[in-house]
């Protein structure tokens, strides 16, 4: 059985799973294109980022012998509420980690009061796209998708960045 724990940014299981997706998203997107704008990279850079500030909770995906297999940080992003860093270990993938996860975060987005609820992933992150497709969808809510273009590419070299925008009714 998986429960889900709120705790803080800075809490060491949840530093230890960022820096474990840092090093798999480093290993499916690589450090950098070298023929890129340096303006996109820093455009890049200051998407990623996350500014502890903004940070409402982070969530834990907690397994029966009390290890942390999963963490997402729900924070504020003006007046909605942003999903980010979302990782389940390789080993507990498909166990409902990231979907109770998901439900928590979404959970915390209403206390908030929020509105909407963003999620956003990569190109090369099928699995997040195929997880939030499925679970977008559920409780009382809209979804749109986005497709968001990476500027200052060519129109060849274009990625889709899918966000999900989850309104609540």
């Amino acid at each position: 059985m998986i429960t889900i724990e709120r705790v803080a940014w800075e809490d060491p299981r949840g530093v230890a799973l960022r820096a474990r997706m840092d090093e798999e998203m480093h290993e499916r997107y690589g450090a950098s294109n070298g023929d890129e704008d340096p303006a996109v990279t820093a455009e890049r850079g200051r998407a990623l980022a996350v500014d502890p500030e903004t940070i409402i909770t982070s969530l834990l995906a907690i397994d029966e012998d009390g290890e942390a297999l999963g963490h997402i940080a729900v924070r504020r992003l003006g007046d909605e509420v942003e999903l980010k860093r979302l990782i389940v270990l390789a080993a507990a993938r498909g166990k409902g980690a990231a979907t109770a996860l998901l439900a928590e975060g979404e959970q915390v987005a209403r206390e908030q009061g929020a509105q909407r609820l963003i999620l956003q992933t990569g190109d090369k992150q099928p699995e997040a796209v195929a997880l939030y497709e499925k679970t977008a969808g559920r409780g009382s809510r809209s979804t749109s998708r986005t497709p968001r273009r990476c500027r200052g590419r060519s129109a060849s070299r274009r990625r889709c960045n899918p966000t999900f925008r989850c309104t609540f009714r």
